[in-house]
Protein backbone atom coordinates (compact mmCIF):
# COMPACT_ATOMS: atom_id res chain seq x y z
CA UNK A 1 0.00 0.00 0.00
CA UNK A 2 1.03 3.44 -0.47
CA UNK A 3 1.74 6.20 2.03
CA UNK A 4 -2.27 7.47 1.51
CA UNK A 5 -3.00 3.78 2.76
CA UNK A 6 -0.66 3.87 5.97
CA UNK A 7 -1.35 4.95 9.45
CA UNK A 8 1.47 4.90 11.72
CA UNK A 9 0.75 4.04 15.50
CA UNK A 10 2.96 4.71 18.34
CA UNK A 11 2.82 3.00 21.62
CA UNK A 12 3.01 5.36 24.82
CA UNK A 13 1.06 3.40 27.77
CA UNK A 14 4.46 2.02 29.50
CA UNK A 15 5.29 6.03 29.71
CA UNK A 16 2.45 7.84 29.57
CA UNK A 17 -0.13 5.29 30.62
CA UNK A 18 1.99 3.53 33.95
CA UNK A 19 3.36 7.10 34.67
CA UNK A 20 -0.14 7.95 36.62
CA UNK A 21 -1.30 4.76 38.28
CA UNK A 22 -1.45 4.39 42.20
CA UNK A 23 0.14 0.75 41.40
CA UNK A 24 3.60 0.17 40.66
CA UNK A 25 4.16 -2.17 37.95
CA UNK A 26 6.94 -4.63 38.63
CA UNK A 27 9.74 -4.10 36.16
CA UNK A 28 9.56 -7.73 35.00
CA UNK A 29 6.11 -6.93 33.95
CA UNK A 30 6.81 -3.44 32.34
CA UNK A 31 9.84 -5.39 30.41
CA UNK A 32 7.32 -8.51 29.18
CA UNK A 33 5.02 -6.16 27.97
CA UNK A 34 7.40 -3.74 25.99
CA UNK A 35 8.86 -6.90 24.67
CA UNK A 36 5.49 -8.23 23.70
CA UNK A 37 4.25 -4.74 22.04
CA UNK A 38 7.46 -4.80 19.87
CA UNK A 39 6.61 -8.03 18.65
CA UNK A 40 3.78 -6.98 17.55
CA UNK A 41 4.96 -4.63 14.95
CA UNK A 42 5.34 -0.91 16.81
CA UNK A 43 7.85 1.29 15.33
CA UNK A 44 7.71 3.57 18.35
CA UNK A 45 7.88 2.89 21.84
CA UNK A 46 7.67 5.07 24.12
CA UNK A 47 9.09 3.26 26.92
CA UNK A 48 9.99 5.01 30.04
CA UNK A 49 10.67 8.46 31.73
CA UNK A 50 14.20 9.92 32.70
CA UNK A 51 12.41 12.04 35.74
CA UNK A 52 13.12 12.46 39.20
CA UNK A 53 12.04 9.50 40.76
CA UNK A 54 10.28 11.64 43.53
CA UNK A 55 8.43 13.14 41.10
CA UNK A 56 7.54 10.32 39.10
CA UNK A 57 7.30 6.81 41.76
CA UNK A 58 5.98 5.04 38.83
CA UNK A 59 8.68 5.08 36.16
CA UNK A 60 11.50 5.51 38.72
CA UNK A 61 12.58 2.51 37.28
CA UNK A 62 13.76 3.92 33.65
CA UNK A 63 16.79 2.31 33.15
CA UNK A 64 16.02 -0.99 34.53
CA UNK A 65 13.40 -1.34 32.16
CA UNK A 66 15.69 -0.49 29.58
CA UNK A 67 18.38 -2.91 30.27
CA UNK A 68 16.13 -5.28 30.35
CA UNK A 69 14.14 -4.63 27.16
CA UNK A 70 15.17 -6.73 23.61
CA UNK A 71 16.00 -4.23 20.93
CA UNK A 72 13.94 -5.42 18.05
CA UNK A 73 15.27 -4.21 14.78
CA UNK A 74 13.05 -1.91 13.24
CA UNK A 75 11.27 -0.34 16.54
CA UNK A 76 12.68 2.48 17.76
CA UNK A 77 12.39 3.02 21.94
CA UNK A 78 11.46 6.45 23.20
CA UNK A 79 12.35 8.04 26.28
CA UNK A 80 10.68 11.78 27.58
CA UNK A 81 13.68 13.22 29.01
CA UNK A 82 13.00 16.79 31.37
CA UNK A 83 16.45 18.31 31.32
CA UNK A 84 20.22 17.77 30.06
CA UNK A 85 20.42 15.28 33.52
CA UNK A 86 17.87 13.18 32.34
CA UNK A 87 18.93 13.28 28.87
CA UNK A 88 22.74 11.92 30.08
CA UNK A 89 20.60 8.88 31.91
CA UNK A 90 18.98 8.65 28.58
CA UNK A 91 22.28 8.48 26.65
CA UNK A 92 23.60 6.23 28.90
CA UNK A 93 20.68 3.60 28.36
CA UNK A 94 20.95 3.45 25.03
CA UNK A 95 17.65 5.05 23.88
CA UNK A 96 16.83 5.18 20.23
CA UNK A 97 15.03 8.70 20.80
CA UNK A 98 14.08 11.28 23.56
CA UNK A 99 11.39 13.12 23.74
CA UNK A 100 11.10 16.90 25.04
CA UNK A 101 7.74 18.38 26.25
CA UNK A 102 6.28 21.93 26.86
CA UNK A 103 3.45 22.91 26.93
CA UNK A 104 1.79 26.05 24.83
CA UNK A 105 0.20 26.89 28.08
CA UNK A 106 2.13 29.27 29.93
CA UNK A 107 0.05 27.74 33.25
CA UNK A 108 0.13 24.31 32.51
CA UNK A 109 4.03 24.69 31.75
CA UNK A 110 4.43 26.06 35.40
CA UNK A 111 2.43 22.78 37.15
CA UNK A 112 3.87 20.33 35.15
CA UNK A 113 7.70 21.59 34.20
CA UNK A 114 8.08 24.51 37.35
CA UNK A 115 8.94 26.72 34.68
CA UNK A 116 7.76 29.15 31.76
CA UNK A 117 7.16 27.66 28.69
CA UNK A 118 10.57 30.18 27.38
CA UNK A 119 12.53 28.50 29.73
CA UNK A 120 12.07 24.98 28.82
CA UNK A 121 12.72 25.83 25.42
CA UNK A 122 15.97 27.61 26.20
CA UNK A 123 17.04 24.20 28.45
CA UNK A 124 16.08 21.78 25.30
CA UNK A 125 18.61 23.96 23.51
CA UNK A 126 21.60 22.42 26.37
CA UNK A 127 19.79 19.16 25.71
CA UNK A 128 20.46 19.31 22.00
CA UNK A 129 24.34 20.00 22.94
CA UNK A 130 24.18 16.87 25.22
CA UNK A 131 22.74 14.90 22.73
CA UNK A 132 25.15 16.32 19.74
CA UNK A 133 26.78 13.19 17.90
CA UNK A 134 25.23 10.36 19.64
CA UNK A 135 23.16 9.14 16.72
CA UNK A 136 19.79 9.45 19.10
CA UNK A 137 17.15 11.02 17.36
CA UNK A 138 14.93 13.91 19.26
CA UNK A 139 11.08 14.97 19.04
CA UNK A 140 9.87 17.64 20.45
CA UNK A 141 6.43 17.93 22.14
CA UNK A 142 4.03 21.00 21.97
CA UNK A 143 1.43 20.00 24.63
CA UNK A 144 -1.79 21.95 25.01
CA UNK A 145 -1.69 22.68 21.61
CA UNK A 146 -5.12 22.51 21.45
CA UNK A 147 -6.60 24.50 24.78
CA UNK A 148 -5.62 24.52 28.53
CA UNK A 149 -7.60 23.46 31.24
CA UNK A 150 -6.20 26.54 33.17
CA UNK A 151 -6.26 29.55 30.18
CA UNK A 152 -9.00 27.79 27.42
CA UNK A 153 -8.08 27.72 23.65
CA UNK A 154 -4.53 28.73 22.49
CA UNK A 155 -4.51 30.85 19.30
CA UNK A 156 -2.84 28.70 16.73
CA UNK A 157 -0.24 31.06 15.81
CA UNK A 158 1.20 30.78 19.32
CA UNK A 159 1.32 27.17 18.55
CA UNK A 160 3.25 27.34 15.03
CA UNK A 161 5.67 29.76 16.56
CA UNK A 162 6.29 27.09 19.45
CA UNK A 163 6.98 24.40 16.51
CA UNK A 164 8.96 27.32 14.39
CA UNK A 165 11.04 27.38 17.85
CA UNK A 166 11.59 23.91 17.77
CA UNK A 167 12.15 22.94 14.49
CA UNK A 168 15.08 25.86 14.86
CA UNK A 169 16.48 23.78 17.60
CA UNK A 170 17.23 20.88 14.56
CA UNK A 171 14.76 18.34 16.42
CA UNK A 172 13.70 15.40 14.01
CA UNK A 173 10.08 15.61 14.88
CA UNK A 174 7.47 17.19 16.14
CA UNK A 175 4.40 16.25 18.33
CA UNK A 176 1.19 17.83 18.96
CA UNK A 177 -0.64 17.47 21.92
CA UNK A 178 -4.34 17.26 22.73
CA UNK A 179 -3.01 17.06 26.27
CA UNK A 180 -6.61 17.62 28.44
CA UNK A 181 -8.66 16.13 25.80
CA UNK A 182 -9.96 19.65 24.55
CA UNK A 183 -9.51 19.57 20.80
CA UNK A 184 -12.37 18.60 18.42
CA UNK A 185 -12.36 17.61 14.83
CA UNK A 186 -12.55 21.32 12.76
CA UNK A 187 -9.59 22.69 15.06
CA UNK A 188 -7.49 19.81 14.47
CA UNK A 189 -7.72 20.06 10.84
CA UNK A 190 -7.27 23.55 11.02
CA UNK A 191 -4.34 23.57 12.90
CA UNK A 192 -2.81 20.15 10.98
CA UNK A 193 -2.77 21.87 7.63
CA UNK A 194 -0.85 24.82 9.08
CA UNK A 195 2.06 22.68 10.56
CA UNK A 196 2.11 19.71 8.37
CA UNK A 197 3.92 22.11 5.79
CA UNK A 198 6.49 22.99 8.49
CA UNK A 199 7.14 19.66 9.81
CA UNK A 200 6.24 17.11 6.94
CA UNK A 201 3.82 14.26 7.71
CA UNK A 202 6.78 11.62 8.67
CA UNK A 203 8.01 14.04 11.16
CA UNK A 204 4.76 14.92 12.51
CA UNK A 205 3.29 12.94 15.28
CA UNK A 206 -0.25 13.48 16.90
CA UNK A 207 -1.72 12.86 20.31
CA UNK A 208 -4.87 12.97 21.31
CA UNK A 209 -6.49 12.05 24.44
CA UNK A 210 -10.09 10.68 24.52
CA UNK A 211 -11.31 12.92 28.09
CA UNK A 212 -14.60 14.33 25.94
CA UNK A 213 -14.83 11.07 23.53
CA UNK A 214 -13.74 12.53 20.11
CA UNK A 215 -9.87 11.06 20.45
CA UNK A 216 -11.02 8.66 17.38
CA UNK A 217 -12.60 11.49 15.48
CA UNK A 218 -9.99 13.60 16.16
CA UNK A 219 -7.50 10.79 14.44
CA UNK A 220 -9.30 10.93 11.15
CA UNK A 221 -9.68 14.90 10.81
CA UNK A 222 -5.90 14.91 11.31
CA UNK A 223 -5.41 11.97 9.26
CA UNK A 224 -7.47 13.28 5.65
CA UNK A 225 -5.94 16.46 6.35
CA UNK A 226 -2.51 14.85 5.57
CA UNK A 227 -1.46 13.69 9.34
CA UNK A 228 0.00 9.86 9.43
CA UNK A 229 1.41 9.28 12.88
CA UNK A 230 -0.05 9.07 15.76
CA UNK A 231 0.42 8.31 19.91
CA UNK A 232 -2.04 5.55 21.53
CA UNK A 233 -1.92 4.13 24.56
CA UNK A 234 -2.81 0.20 24.83
CA UNK A 235 -6.05 -0.11 26.70
CA UNK A 236 -7.03 3.64 26.62
CA UNK A 237 -4.58 4.25 29.36
CA UNK A 238 -3.23 7.47 30.74
CA UNK A 239 -3.69 10.93 31.49
CA UNK A 240 -2.27 13.83 32.75
CA UNK A 241 -1.70 14.62 36.59
CA UNK A 242 -1.90 18.36 36.18
CA UNK A 243 -4.98 18.49 34.25
CA UNK A 244 -8.25 18.60 36.04
CA UNK A 245 -10.29 16.07 34.61
CA UNK A 246 -8.13 14.85 31.82
CA UNK A 247 -8.46 11.09 31.11
CA UNK A 248 -6.56 8.17 29.38
CA UNK A 249 -4.95 8.14 25.93
CA UNK A 250 -6.72 6.83 22.67
CA UNK A 251 -6.57 3.43 22.71
CA UNK A 252 -4.13 1.44 20.75
CA UNK A 253 -6.29 -1.16 20.04
CA UNK A 254 -9.52 0.68 19.21
CA UNK A 255 -7.37 3.01 16.89
CA UNK A 256 -6.11 -0.20 15.02
CA UNK A 257 -9.15 -1.80 14.90
CA UNK A 258 -10.91 1.23 13.05
CA UNK A 259 -7.74 1.64 10.54
CA UNK A 260 -8.06 -1.84 9.36
CA UNK A 261 -11.69 -1.54 8.73
CA UNK A 262 -11.03 1.41 6.65
CA UNK A 263 -8.90 -0.26 4.53
CA UNK A 264 -5.92 1.10 6.06
CA UNK A 265 -2.47 0.08 6.63
CA UNK A 266 -0.67 -0.14 9.97
CA UNK A 267 1.53 -3.38 10.06
CA UNK A 268 0.44 -4.11 13.84
CA UNK A 269 -0.97 -7.39 15.10
CA UNK A 270 -4.41 -6.55 16.29
CA UNK A 271 -5.02 -10.08 17.67
CA UNK A 272 -1.88 -9.74 19.80
CA UNK A 273 -3.09 -6.24 20.91
CA UNK A 274 -6.05 -7.28 22.26
CA UNK A 275 -4.61 -10.40 24.13
CA UNK A 276 -1.95 -7.76 25.80
CA UNK A 277 -4.98 -5.39 26.50
CA UNK A 278 -6.94 -7.70 28.13
CA UNK A 279 -4.23 -8.48 30.76
CA UNK A 280 -4.23 -4.96 31.62
CA UNK A 281 -6.52 -4.83 34.20
CA UNK A 282 -4.14 -7.79 36.30
CA UNK A 283 -1.20 -5.30 35.74
CA UNK A 284 -2.78 -1.87 37.11
CA UNK A 285 -5.77 -3.34 39.21
CA UNK A 286 -8.83 -2.30 37.50
CA UNK A 287 -10.42 -1.68 34.35
CA UNK A 288 -9.51 -0.23 31.39
CA UNK A 289 -10.63 2.17 29.02
CA UNK A 290 -10.31 0.37 25.86
CA UNK A 291 -13.62 -0.47 23.74
CA UNK A 292 -12.57 -3.55 21.10
CA UNK A 293 -10.61 -5.27 23.55
CA UNK A 294 -14.67 -5.71 25.33
CA UNK A 295 -16.65 -6.13 22.69
CA UNK A 296 -14.38 -8.13 20.05
CA UNK A 297 -13.75 -7.14 17.08
CA UNK A 298 -16.76 -6.25 13.68
CA UNK A 299 -15.79 -9.55 12.19
CA UNK A 300 -16.03 -11.27 15.54
CA UNK A 301 -19.61 -12.89 15.51
CA UNK A 302 -21.46 -14.81 17.54
CA UNK A 303 -23.92 -18.01 17.19
CA UNK A 304 -27.48 -17.07 16.70
CA UNK A 305 -30.02 -17.23 19.25
CA UNK A 306 -32.35 -20.29 19.13
CA UNK A 307 -35.61 -19.50 17.26
CA UNK A 308 -38.40 -19.55 19.50
CA UNK A 309 -40.99 -21.79 19.04
CA UNK A 310 -43.91 -20.65 17.18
Amino acid sequence: MSISDTLIVQEVATRDGFQIEPVFVPTPEKIRLIDALAEAGFSRIEVSSFVSPKAVPALSDAAEVFAGIRRRRGTVFVALVPNPKGAERALAAKVGEINLVASVSETHNRANMGMSPDASIEGFARIMETVAGSGVGVNATAATAFGCPFEGDEPEDKVVAQVERYLALGVDGVTLADTTGMANPRQVARLVARVLPLVGAERLTLHFHNTRGLGLANVLAAFETGARRFDAALGGLGGCPFAPGATGNICTEDLVSMAHEMGLTTGLDLEALLGLSRDLPRLVGHDVPGQVAKAGRPCDLHPAPPLKAA
